[in-house]
């Protein structure tokens, strides 16, 4: 039966996210319906909002980092149970794409996304989801292959991190460009993507990893996290930085740049890093203006004499139903930091305030608490 809860919602362009009632339907054939836990705060809500919504229809359950325990399982649906606890993964492969007809489910095309089954109390409005997701909600419904069920022991304040922000930046280093033992590797941007990257790095056993970012507090985190070196792109420029700090005579240089900023400029930056034959991958959320001026000719760091690569990482190229159990499995073991990821945890209705830290503040991740 339907019942009851509260969402953080974008009612209209350039509002606010206001805290309303909202009505959860039980979940169709192959969905469950979630009862969150906790959700993180990440920036593609934000931009979602300062978007405009980004094209969903309003009004908007905003949220897509979330974890949770099974509430209600739809018709057909067998590998979970309620009260199992889950992950809730915004990329579930849908199984007939192009990429999934050729086996490449970490290249699905299309992914698996329930009906809408939320709607606001106040006037029976139907929902969007973000990233057919909506984890800023007491409850929500999604497909059932996007809940990933979770060891026990994993505490679901920390696992939500998974969801997107780390898997992102661990994914970037071991599915998208997967880097190799030995290999050296720059970091543009140390917020959660980035520094998400550098755990990737320092997991795949790269022997050099360099941060690079214009704020000392996150240069610090840095190597909290695992990074040898730090660039203040500040107060040097980054590019010569980098490859005076791999100088090995062959012109210096890393195998892998990461870019976690979105800022094209820095992409542009991520490819003059790279040693011969490396790979620069963009994570970053660019603007539909957003472009890139790449070198093809100087014999250093033109694209075409020093044969550089560039690859395109979303949301890691992850595999949730493989890799969301193998993150809470690294965290078990201590190889996986996730807990000086979460610098507050905060309620429903601190959503706005969040959101004005992130973009002014000294803040990796702020974790709402149901």
């Amino acid at each position: 039966m339907p019942i009851d809860g509260r969402a953080a919602i974008l009612a209209e362009p350039g509002k606010d996210a206001e805290i309303v009632d909202i009505v959860i339907d039980e979940p169709g054939a192959g969905e469950v319906r979630v009862k969150l836990h906790s959700s993180g705060v990440c920036h593609t809500d934000l931009t979602v909002k300062n978007l405009n919504g980004n094209g969903m229809a309003f009004p908007i359950v905003l949220g897509h980092e979330g974890a949770g325990y099974i509430d209600a399982v739809g018709e057909g649906v067998t590998h979970l149970a309620v009260g199992d606890p889950v992950v809730i993964a915004y990329r579930a492969p849908c199984g007939i794409c192009p990429a999934c007809s050729r086996g490449d489910l970490r290249r699905c095309y299309v992914a698996l996304r329930p009906k809408q089954r939320i709607t606001r109390k106040s006037d029976g409005a139907l929902c969007s989801q973000v990233l057919r997701c909506g984890t800023f909600s007491t409850h929500t419904v999604v497909h059932s292959k996007a809940a990933i069920k979770m060891p026990s022991e994993m505490p679901l304040e920390k696992a939500c991190l998974i969801a997107c922000g780390v898997i992102t930046g661990v994914g970037a280093a071991l599915n998208t460009s997967p880097v190799f033992a030995g290999a050296r590797v720059a970091v543009i941007g140390c917020g959660g993507v980035g520094l998400s990257a550098i755990q990737g790095a320092k997991i795949a056993h790269a022997k050099q990893i360099i941060a690079v970012d214009v704020n000392p507090v996150k240069l610090e985190w840095a190597r909290e996290f695992g990074a040898t070196h730090t660039v203040n792109a500040r107060e040097t420029d980054p590019v010569q930085a980098v490859r005076e700090l791999t100088e090995d005579g062959y012109d210096g240089g890393v195998e892998f740049a990461f870019e976690a900023t979105g800022i094209p400029m820095c992409t542009e930056q991520a490819v003059k890093m790279l040693a011969y034959g490396g790979t620069a991958t963009t994570i970053g959320f660019p603007a539909s203006t957003d472009a890139v001026n790449l070198n093809l000719g100087d014999m250093a760091t033109g694209v075409y004499w020093n044969k550089a690569a560039l690859r395109v990482c979303h949301c890691g190229d992850t595999l949730p139903s493989v890799d969301f159990p193998l993150l809470a499995d690294l965290y078990l073991k201590g190889e996986l930091l996730l807990d000086q990821m979460v610098t507050k945890e905060i309620g429903l209705e601190d959503v706005e305030a969040a959101f004005h830290e992130m973009e002014t503040g000294n803040v990796i991740r702020s974790v709402i608490r149901f």
